[in-house]
């Protein structure tokens, strides 16, 4: 059914992935080819320098563009490939990843994201940019129990 997934079912999603739920990743939009996902910056999250790991923006890039091919192309999606590139060491208070769809096409979707941080007077920064493609694999088919 694509692009008929609401923003609450989309929580639902997010909320049955384990690493997701370990981070405190929480999905802010959904819909229209663009998602939006954020996620408090915190002690853990962080490296050596005081930065967030770029594993965590890399996670937050890779979620981002998938829901965001998912708000145009359904639930039946994985992450065929992306590309990240760390533009200045991420602090602040949120990480907020904001991806949307470039091009939808039957079995392959392409998708850019903007990740940002927020400090604790609202300033954003723009710290990573990211572009991805996303397969397009059939209907949903729910792994451990869960949603898709």
């Amino acid at each position: 059914m694509p692009g008929t997934l609401g923003l609450e079912p989309a929580r639902e999603t997010l909320a049955a992935q384990p690493f997701s739920t370990l981070l405190g990743a929480r999905l802010t939009a959904f819909g229209q080819g663009e998602a939006t996902l954020e996620l408090d910056i915190r002690e853990e999250l962080l490296q050596q320098y005081g930065f967030v790991h770029g594993g965590v923006l890399a996670y937050a890039a890779d979620n981002a563009l998938t829901f965001a091919a998912g708000s145009v192309a359904g639930s039946g999606l994985i992450t065929a490939g992306f590309t990240i590139d760390y533009l200045r060491p991420a602090t602040g208070e949120t990480l907020r990843a904001h991806a949307r769809v470039v091009r939808a096409g039957r079995t392959r979707v392409v998708c850019r994201c903007d990740l940002v941080t927020t400090d604790a007077a609202g300033v954003e920064t723009l710290c990573a940019v990211a572009q991805g493609t996303v397969s397009v694999t059939g209907p949903a088919t729910p792994a451990r129990g869960g949603p898709a």
